[in-house]
Formats: C-alpha cells, structure tokens, sequence
C-alpha cells in the first residue's frame, strides 16, 4: 500500500509491546504445497489402521490335488476408509494454512545476504532499535511467513482470473475472501479481525488512478477492459504483522515496457535496501532505473517517470505505514534504514506527469492512535458507538466500508463524518495523475534480519 509523502508524520506503535490478542487457533494436522482444482479424495484401496494399503507377503500352501490351504489363505484387510484430510490447496483458495503447514514450518522468502557496509552504529541508534530486533523472535518470522505465503497462494488464483469482462468487486472478493480462508479468521465475530487476515483495504486502481481506490457497497460496478493497467495492491496479516505486496496486470502486451520499468526499480530498490543503507541513495537508484525506460503508446515514444507523491514505507506492527519513506525520486534525507524494520519497497512509474493528485471517493478509514476516544465524549451517540466497533474490530489497522459491514456496522455517514472532522479517524482517497496516462506498480515486503535481508514476498511470479 503506497505512502502518500506527508507533511508531518507520527511514530507508530512500539513494535515490541505486548500483543493483546489472543493466540491463533490449534493447527489442523494435514501437510502442504501447489494448487490444485478440488480437494483431494479418499483412497480407493484398502487401507489398514495407519493408512497404508495392505498386500498379502506369505506364499500360499498348494494341497496335493491343487486346492489352496483355507487355513493359509490371506485375505486383504478391510480396514474402515478414512476420509483423507487435503493436503493441497484449492482452486479458489480456501484451505486454511493451519491445515496445510501443521508443524507451522511455513516457506521463507528470498534470502539475500547483505553487501558490506559500514555497519558502524550509535550507542543511541542500537538502544532505539534494540526492541525491534528482539522482536524478531520464532513467533515474528512464524508471523511473517504465514502472510507471506497466503499472499502468494490467493494471488496466484487472482492472477488467473484478472481477465478482460471481470469486475472489481469480484477481484475484490476473490481476494478478501481467500485472505480470510487462508488465515483462518473471517472477521465476522468481534475482535476476530485483528487476529489475522486483511492488513488494509484491497487496492485495485486503474489506468491514471495510482493507488487508494477499491470497490465501495453501492458503487457503480468497474469491469476491466483489454486495454486498461490494473494495480492489485492488498495486505495480509498476522497477529499484526503486515505482509504489503502489490503488482500489476495489462492484458494488451503494449504496456510491457512499462511493467519492466516498475519491476526493475523495484528490484533495485530491494537490491539497495539493508541495514545502515541510506534511503537517499535507494530512492536515487530507484528513479535513475526507472526513468531509463521508453514505451511506445499510439506511434509515441513517451518515458516512464518516477511518481511523486507516492513512497515505500517501513511498517510497523498493526500500522502499514511507519515513520520512514522511500521516495522513487531522488531526495535529501538522512534517514537511514535499520536492523529490525520492516520496509515495503514499492516504485510506480507514469506516462504521464507523475505527480499525483487527490481524486473524488473513499479508499478507507484509520484511526488516529494520537487521540483517546474522550476526544468525541460530546459527539453524537452514534459517532461513539461507531468508535467501539472501530476499536474492538480494527484498532490501527486501515478498513474500507466493505470491512465495517463485514463486522456488522451500520451505514452511518454522520457517526463517520463527525470521527473524521474531530481528527480521531482519518480518511484516505484516490491519488489520480492526468487523464489519459498509465501508471504501474510493483512491490514486496523486507525483513532486515540481524544477519540477512529476508524479501519475504517474493514469489516465482515476481
């Protein structure tokens, strides 16, 4: 999910407080890997007590007048079929990874060693940070790639069905309701939300829309067109850490150019990211890769620019934007990237001026975890009860009206209008660029591991 460049930006939570949830749910035994159409059957064969087919081992005595011994026969043990448990997953997704992974043992990302850098740090920088490397226990790389691969495997469906004459509510769907299977919360009792599944609000824009747009209840219906440059940008979590990876799809080939500029300015700029690197020098790198490709569109020969507006960001337990950016421009900052952080690295590149602006709509809402929920003890009845379900169902993760439904909310424009005006929710809109133009993108998740970089997202589609 792209960090629309602030002005001023808030710490987020302390990524090493306690986690008030509660832990996940049991695994279910079964074993895992590919995807396939249909959960597997039974096996025809008999089967003896463990599973296994029985065959008879002892040879047979043979009476004089050729007659087999009765008493010698063996006769295959019918043992009572059991009905096997998947040990794939479906097609559409909907197989909890519980079910698949029961020893928890879920696939790591791409392993990256660092390149030697200075890796010299204050006494100050190390205590800062030292929480955020202690967290990197057993239970955050479990966490992490349980996101990670129900990311992978609920894209790989999408991928498939991302097709001209889809609308985006049905991506939507797919997406949403894959994440929830695989997770194995399904947001539909109280606090259930937060214990896994969406990191925010399914991203699906198109052509000059950038990023921030999804499908709303009542909404006029978008279908995708042959022609038309979809963004599928959406988040999963688990216990609050937040797996954000996005990527693009252009049916008509015309756009290919655009979509190798994107993938490899994001490859740089996890090529470049690692602890100590400065974020001036991968945000250079990743607009000098970037604005090295052409495309050719309608006779043109027009160049891929970097977005403005727009950035990468670290991300921060229950809160997808943290309180560092990596813009896709070059950029004066000191900042650098830590041992500990988490970072989404994502580029967009435009055919058009790259500089984005707000757009009519709404993507979704976030709490503002700067304020108490005293700050609306003279609003309306409604704005406070409004508040309750956000809290209970949400806390700082980013939710779209679809997720409020979900939980149970009632349309309540006022109750919502009076949060956002009181500055205890924020509402995020569509970030658009001209009329006519095309923007991609392309993104993954980093964990700066003490000892490696670890691109958690990574996937063989990219």
């Amino acid at each position: 999910m792209g960090s629309k460049t602030p002005e001023g930006q808030h710490q987020g939570p302390d990524p090493s407080s306690g986690d008030p949830i509660a832990a996940l749910n049991p695994p279910k035994p079964a074993v895992a890997s590919g995807l396939l159409p249909g959960v597997l059957e039974g096996q025809a064969e008999d089967e003896d007590e463990d599973g296994n087919i029985v065959h008879s081992a002892e040879p047979t005595l043979t009476l004089a007048d050729g007659e087999a011994s009765k008493a010698n026969k063996k006769k295959k043990r019918k043992g009572s079929k059991k009905k096997t448990k998947p040990s794939q997953q479906t097609s559409p997704p909907r197989v909890a990874l519980a079910e698949l992974y029961p020893n928890e043992q879920y696939p790591q990302g791409e392993i990256v060693e660092y390149a030697e850098r200075n890796l010299q740090r204050t006494t100050t920088e190390e205590i800062r940070h030292l929480s955020a490397v202690n967290d990197m226990d057993d239970d955050f790389l479990r966490d992490y790639r349980k996101a990670a691969e129900v990311h992978r495997q609920v894209r790989q469906h999408v991928q498939m069905i991302a097709k001209p004459g889809i609308s985006m509510t049905q991506l939507a769907d797919a997406i949403e309701d894959g994440v929830r299977a695989l997770t194995g919360h399904q947001a539909l009792q109280t606090g259930d939300a937060l214990k896994g599944g969406m990191g925010f609000p399914t991203g699906l824009c198109l052509n000059n829309v950038a990023a921030h747009w999804t499908p709303n209840p009542g909404g006029k219906e978008v279908i995708l067109q042959y022609d038309d440059v979809l963004k599928v940008d959406f988040g999963v979590h688990v216990n609050g850490r937040i797996v954000d990876s996005a990527f693009t799809v252009a049916p008509n080939p015309v756009y290919e150019n655009l979509l190798a500029a994107v993938t490899a300015a994001t490859d740089t700029g996890l090529k470049e990211a690692g602890i100590d690197a400065r974020i001036a020098h991968i945000s250079a790198a990743i607009q000098e890769v970037m604005e090295s490709y052409e495309v050719e569109l309608n006779g043109k020969t027009i160049p891929v620019r970097a977005v403005r507006g727009l950035s990468g960001h670290n991300i921060l337990r229950y809160k997808i934007h943290g309180d560092k950016q990596v813009p896709f421009v070059k950029t004066k900052t000191s900042q650098r990237m830590e041992e500990g952080d988490v970072f989404a690295i994502e580029t967009f590149g435009t055919t058009g001026k790259g500089h984005l602006q707000d757009d009519v709509g709404v993507y979704g809402y976030g709490r503002n975890e700067d304020t108490t929920s005293a700050s609306v003890n003279h609003a309306p009845a409604s704005a406070r009860s409004l508040l309750k379900i956000i809290d209970d169902n949400f806390g700082t993760l980013v939710f779209s009206k679809r997720y409020l439904e979900r939980v149970g909310a009632k349309s309540d424009h006022l109750g919502m209008k009076s949060l956002v005006s009181s500055g205890v929710v924020e509402c995020y809109g569509p970030l658009v660029d001209v009329p006519g133009s095309y923007v991609a993108q392309f993104e993954h998740t980093v964990l700066l591991r003490p000892n490696c970089e670890e691109v958690i997202s990574r996937g063989d589609d990219y």
